[in-house]
């Protein structure tokens, strides 16, 4: 009986210290990119691209609602003057699934110039994103859109990868899915820091495309 109470407590220290680990780097990751952050439109400096973070397109090509905030919400930051030009990422492993190309026609029914529109298909996760815009696209600052929750833990990766990149949230809504997506952002934090320490490089790298240098 003696044993099966040391294993329980080792049990329970060994949980405690993992969500004590989790929150605290939630925590750390929240108020080290407070500063990069925006919340008022009327704040943000004049970026050279608005960066676009893929989520999930319905089989008829549209737009989740998540997504369409993320679009809606660049495309009135690029239509302010506050970006010159989109880079729009994310995933199209397969053919018969393309969060690029529905961002981008969504756009290009918006009236957007098709020059001003560039495409990552192999944004597969954030960190790719981030690394990808930079090492293939040399974007030289830049506004990232997604929702709030996610917004810390993207730009947490675009700072430890030494890029000079800020954040928007995207309209906020409530979404039948943001629980689960909130508690996945903690646990995400644990898989950035790796790429980060570990220096990941992306399956696909690829050469380099550069927007255009304002």
């Amino acid at each position: 009986m003696n044993r099966l109470k040391k294993y329980i407590i080792y049990i329970l220290i060994v949980l405690g210290g993992g969500i004590a680990f989790i929150w605290g780097l939630s925590t750390y990751i929240l108020e080290t990119t407070a500063d990069v952050i925006y919340s008022k439109k009327s704040d943000l400096p004049v970026s050279n691209t608005v960066i676009i973070l893929g989520a999930s397109v319905h089989s008829d090509g549209k737009l989740s609602p998540i997504l369409r905030d993320r679009v809606d919400t660049a495309l009135d930051i690029y239509r302010s003057g506050l970006a010159k030009q989109f880079l729009l990422s994310g995933d199209n492993r397969r053919n018969d699934y393309d969060e690029v190309s529905a961002m981008k026609n969504y756009l290009l029914e918006r009236d957007v110039p098709e020059d001003l529109i560039f495409t990552d298909p192999a944004g597969l996760d954030t960190y790719d994103s981030m690394y990808r815009s930079d090492h293939i696209y040399k974007i030289p600052n830049a506004v990232v859109i997604t929702q709030k929750f996610h917004l810390p833990r993207t730009l947490f990766i675009a700072e430890s990868l030494g890029l000079n990149y800020i954040g928007f949230p995207a309209t906020e809504k409530y979404y039948e899915t943001e629980s689960d997506l909130i508690r996945r952002e903690k646990l995400a934090n644990i898989k950035a820091v790796w790429e980060i320490l570990t220096k990941q490089k992306p399956k696909e790298v690829g050469g380099a495309t550069p927007v255009n240098q304002y």
